[in-house]
C-alpha cells in the first residue's frame, strides 16, 4: 500500500515536470507570437519606472498635504508638480551647466592626463626589474595620443548617429509620457488596494492587503532612503574633494552619489575616477580622496542608512553581491541598479506566501485536533 502511494506520488511529479518541460519547449518555438507583447512592455518599462520612482518620493508629500493640511488631492498634486518643475528647472539651470563645463574641462585635460600616465610608466620602467622591458614601446602600441582618441571618438559617434537619434526620440517620448503616468499614480494610487479587495473574498482580501502593505513599505523605504543617501554622499563627497583641492570635484561628487545606488560596490566605483585623475600626478591627493570617501561612507553607514532605510531589506551582503553579479549579467547597468529592490520584492512575496501556507496548515491541524477531541468526547 505504501509503495503504491510512493509510486503514484512519483508518477504525479514526473508528469508535472514533463508537462512543464514541454510547455517551455513549445513557448521557445513560438516566441515570435509574444514579440508584440514584449515590445509593449519594453516601451512602457522606462516611463513607468521613472514615474514609480517619483511616485514613492512625492506621494508622502501629497498624503501630508491632504491629511494634515486638508488640501484637495488634485490641488495637492498640482502643488507637488509645481515644486517638482521648479526643482527640475533649478537643476537644469545650476547643476547641468556645471557638469557640462567640468566634463568639457576633463576632456581638454586628457592630453596632460595621458602625459602624466606616460611619465609615471617611464619612471616605473627605470627600476631594475623592469629595465629588460621597453615599457614605452609597449605603450606606443596602444596609440594613446590625443588625436587618435579624438579620431576614434568621432568615428564611433558618426557610426552610431542613427542610434543617437533613436535615443533622443525615446527620451522625448519618456519626458512626455512619464508625467502623465505619475499624475494618475498620485491621483488614483491609493484606490488600487481597495479595488483589489472588492474582487477577492474577505479572507483573501485581507491577506492581499497585508501583502500590498508590506511591498509598499519595502519599496517606499528603499527608494526614499536611496534618494536621501545619494544626495548625502554626493554632497559631502563633493565638499571633501573641494576642500582638499581636487579638480572636477563637483563632477566626481555627482558620480559618487549616483554610484552609491549600487550596494557595497558603489563607493569603490564612485572613488575610481577621482583616484585615476590624481594618483599619477599627486599620489598624496589620491590618498586624501580615499580618506574623504572613507569618512563619508562611515557617516552614511552609521548614521544615514540605519535611520533612513534601517533593516527594511535585511539582505545578507553575500546575497546582495550574488544578486548584483547575476542581475548585471542579465540586464547590464539597469540590472545592477534594480536587482536588489527586485530581489527584495520577490523575497517579500515568497515569505508572505510561505507564511500564509504555514498558517493555513496549522489552522487545518487545529481543526482536525478539535474534531478528533470532539469525537472522543462523544464516544
Amino acid at each position: 500500500m505504501l509503495n503504491s502511494k510512493k509510486r503514484q506520488h512519483l508518477l504525479f511529479w514526473s508528469v508535472e515536470i514533463l508537462i512543464g518541460a514541454t510547455l517551455i519547449y513549445v513557448l521557445s518555438k513560438i516566441g515570435f507570437l509574444f514579440q508584440p507583447v514584449g515590445t509593449f512592455f519594453s516601451t512602457l518599462f522606462i516611463p513607468v519606472l521613472i514615474a514609480g520612482f517619483l511616485y514613492y518620493l512625492l506621494n508622502p508629500v501629497v498624503s501630508l498635504l491632504t491629511e494634515r493640511f486638508h488640501f484637495k488631492r488634485i490641488l495637492a498634486i498640482a502643488l507637488v508638480f509645481i515644486l517638482l518643475i521648479v526643482a527640475l528647472v533649478l537643476i537644469v539651470v545650476s547643476v547641468i551647466p556645471n557638469l557640462v563645463n567640468q566634463i568639457a574641462q576633463l576632456a581638454t585635460n586628457i592630453p596632460s592626463f595621458v602625459s602624466d600616465v606616460e611619465s609615471w610608466l617611464y619612471n616605473i620602467s627605470q627600476t631594475e626589474w623592469l629595465k629588460k622591458v621597453d615599457v614605452m614601446e609597449e605603450l606606443d602600441k596602444f596609440n594613446l595620443s590625443y588625436g587618435s582618441i579624438l579620431q576614434n571618438f568621432l568615428s564611433g559617434l558618426s557610426s552610431s548617429l542613427g542610434s543617437i537619434v533613436s535615443t533622443i526620440a525615446n527620451a522625448a517620448m519618456i519626458v512626455i509620457t512619464a508625467p502623465f503616468i505619475l499624475f494618475y499614480m498620485l491621483k488614483d494610487g491609493h484606490k488600487f488596494v481597495p479595488n483589489v479587495e472588492k474582487v477577492l473574498s474577505p479572507k483573501r482580501s485581507s491577506q492581499v492587503s497585508d501583502l500590498m502593505g508590506q511591498l509598499n513599505k519595502t519599496l517606499s523605504n528603499y527608494i526614499s532612503g536611496q534618494a536621501i543617501e545619494c544626495l548625502f554622499v554626493g554632497t559631502f563627497t563633493f565638499l571633501g574633494y573641494w576642500l582638499i583641492g581636487v579638480d572636477f570635484a563637483f563632477l566626481f561628487g555627482v558620480i559618487a552619489g549616483l554610484a552609491n545606488l549600487i550596494p557595497y560596490l558603489g563607493p569603490y566605483f564612485g572613488l575610481l575616477p577621482a583616484v585615476l585623475v590624481t594618483i599619477f600626478n599627486d599620489p598624496f591627493k589620491a590618498l586624501l580622496c580615499c580618506i574623504v570617501v572613507l569618512v563619508v561612507q562611515q557617516l552614511d553607514g552609521n548614521i544615514i542608512y540605519p535611520n533612513v532605510i534601517g533593516k527594511s531589506l535585511a539582505i545578507h551582503p553575500l546575497t546582495i553581491i550574488i544578486v548584483l553579479l547575476v542581475a548585471g549579467n542579465l540586464a547590464g547597468l539597469l540590472g545592477i541598479f534594480l536587482g536588489v529592490p527586485f530581489y527584495a520584492i520577490c523575497r517579500t512575496i515568497i515569505v508572505f506566501v510561505y507564511k500564509m501556507i504555514q498558517d493555513a496548515r496549522s489552522h487545518k491541524d487545529d481543526e482536525s485536533k478539535k474534531d478528533s477531541v470532539a469525537k472522543k468526547e462523544s464516544l
